[in-house]
């Protein structure tokens, strides 16, 4: 039986030891490293699918808990899955609801059979446990799905981090028991750990044990200084099966992504590019622009000069500035649509430079250009 999701290694960077891939998936190819825009409700805001098409997003990520809420797995599954029911025909993955035992922790109450949670929506009660979330996945029909975790928070003692891991470790061979959908969809398991090389190293024994199509490393950026997460990557990647995709959760600032690339991790993704986007600011060659400041009012020059993004080639910043504080949507779409374009477009030059052995020269001059000094990279 061939696997749902499967790995295919291209060439290793001479210069960094970053790799270049592609993530085989029943909806398509990924070529990596990639960035994965964040589409919690089954939507990236503000960008329909053609949009996101015309940017080159080979995959996008949908939440597990928030579809749960609403609109229900059912109601999707009867769409046909989560892919006709949003319009797209290219690879999705769906995370566990994970994360949301970190981010709604005033609401949820934390078993050994799972997370019982007040809906941040009505207050009903709900429960997902990893049999519960495999149900939910396997009927929105992701290509990539998440074995269900805890992410503990940072700082946590070291008792409490190693009890979480080692019952994060039961839950995903309870994921992997009650998995429905082993023909059509990869099932990726979560190594946790915090701070601690030997648990981190605990949970990747444990994991890598039960042979998962392909693993992520979890809590991190969940407010450690970004040193500590590279040290963590360092002595983590490497536990890592090298014929399996490599996922790094929740991070998508530009320097992060390279350097999560040196480092070996294949797929990232997070909501930073969107979520920046709605409050005006955007990422360009030169650094973060914000777009509300009074500078920018009489400025009929593009957001980036450097971008060829439907945003840059089309509109002033003078304009998006006036959109954006006169609350208009669509100033908002276009903010949106560089940021997500800047990250894409990233990631596409970070594979090119892997496959010229020279993603350390790439990342310096990047850096430069950006304008992070050298005491800002975390390093």
């Amino acid at each position: 039986m061939t696997a749902a999701v499967t790995y295919e290694h291209i060439k290793t960077c001479k210069q960094s030891g970053a790799r270049l891939g592609r993530v085989h998936t029943p909806h398509g190819i990924i070529e990596t490293p990639a960035f994965m825009p964040v589409g919690t409700q089954a939507t990236v805001k503000t960008m329909s699918p053609e949009e996101l098409k015309e940017m080159d997003a080979q995959i996008i990520l949908s939440n597990t808990y928030h579809l749960f809420i609403r609109p229900g797995h059912e109601l999707v599954q009867a769409a046909g899955g989560l892919h006709k029911f949003m319009n797209w025909d290219r690879p999705i993955l769906t995370d566990s609801g994970g994360f949301q035992v970190f981010s709604l922790s005033g609401i949820r109450k934390i078993t050994e059979e799972g997370v019982q949670f007040k809906s941040h929506l009505n207050g009903d009660k709900l429960f997902l446990s990893p049999e519960k979330a495999m149900e939910i996945q396997n009927a929105l029909g992701a290509d990539i799905i998440m074995a269900f975790d805890e992410c503990p928070p940072y700082p946590a003692e070291y008792s409490y981090i190693k009890a979480s891991l080692e019952r994060t470790s039961r839950w995903a061979e309870r994921c992997l028991s009650s998995h429905a959908g082993k023909e059509t969809q990869g099932l990726f398991a979560i190594i946790q750990g915090g701070m601690h090389e030997d648990l981190r190293r605990l949970s990747a024994e444990q994991l890598t044990s039960m042979d998962f199509p392909g693993y992520a490393i979890g809590g991190l950026s969940v407010g450690e200084p970004k040193h500590l997460m590279y040290e963590v990557l360092d002595y983590t990647t490497p536990l890592m099966p090298v014929n399996k995709p490599r996922y790094l959760m929740g991070v998508g600032s530009p320097d992060a992504l390279i350097e999560g690339a040196i480092r070996g991790i294949d797929m990232f993704d997070c909501v930073l590019p969107t979520r920046i986007a709605r409050n005006g600011t955007c990422m360009t060659s030169s650094g973060r622009l914000v777009i509300r400041n009074a500078k920018y009012a009489k400025d009929l020059g593009p957001l980036d000069p450097e971008c060829s993004c439907y945003t840059c080639r089309n509109y002033s910043r003078a304009y998006i500035r006036h959109l954006i504080k006169a609350d208009e949507t669509f100033g908002i779409r276009l903010t949106t649509y560089h940021n997500l374009h800047f990250l894409l477009q990233l990631m596409r030059d970070v594979r090119k430079a892997i496959s010229e052995d020279r993603l350390l020269d790439f990342r310096d001059a990047f850096f430069t250009s950006y304008g992070l000094h050298e005491n800002e990279r975390g390093f």
